[in-house]
């Protein structure tokens, strides 16, 4: 089961400094929760991240669990390539009831990460092979990238999106704002005035549809 986890305000401890540490930053910067990273060491992107105060970094070299218990996470993932400290941290994280992930050790976590097509953080698309071969996700996800999702797709989600916030306010019912949502999606002029690059004027013509829906 694919699921989007929502870490917004929760706690997330990443152990590790290096580049697949740096991987699951990025993602998790996107989610507007609290980043600790503990290492040792750390790459000179992740060093920028804690200047700018992005993420907070504790550099020590993990050699047992107790920061666990210490910062209370809501969730741990580990990127070391030490594979008794990675089995020691899943061991304890799960006694403990909190979630956990390792990159050398998937099929001992609490989930799997898939590779995933970012469309300018509106649209996300994962491809998962069931932890079976990550290395594939990566190659399929490198065929795939941005020739799914086009920017008329993009355009059109916002123009949705303010659509949606409207209709609540000047529409009484689900299925009528359903129904006129539906109508703004299939207008032809919208989708011309979005082809031509004419962003304003859709979203006037939006609006317009939706101040004389009956």
């Amino acid at each position: 089961m694919i699921v989007d986890l929502n870490l917004q305000n929760k706690k997330i401890i990443i152990i590790g400094g290096g580049n697949e540490a740096q991987k699951r930053i990025a993602s998790a910067l996107k989610q507007e929760c609290d980043i600790v990273v503990i290492s040792d060491s750390v790459n000179s992107q992740i060093s920028e991240l804690a200047k700018s105060k992005k993420i907070k970094l504790m550099k020590q070299k993990i050699t047992d669990t107790g920061f666990i218990s210490k910062l209370k996470p809501n969730l741990i993932i580990t990127t070391t390539d030490d594979g008794k400290i990675n089995q020691r941290i899943i061991k304890d994280a799960k006694k403990r009831g909190i979630m956990v992930y390792s990159s050398d050790s998937p099929e001992d976590s609490d989930f799997s990460n898939p590779a995933i097509i970012d469309f300018e953080n509106i649209i996300q698309i994962a491809i998962f092979t069931g932890g079976r071969s990550p290395a594939m996700s990566k190659k399929i996800k490198e065929k795939l990238f941005k020739k799914i999702i086009t920017k008329e797709d993009i355009a059109q989600i916002r123009i949705q999106k303010m659509a949606r916030e409207l209709a609540k306010e000047i529409i009484s019912t689900q299925d009528q704002r359903r129904e006129c949502l539906r109508s703004i999606m299939g207008d032809n002029e919208i989708d011309q005035l979005i082809k031509d690059g004419q962003i304003k004027k859709a979203e006037k013509r939006a609006r317009t549809i939706l101040r004389n829906w009956k």
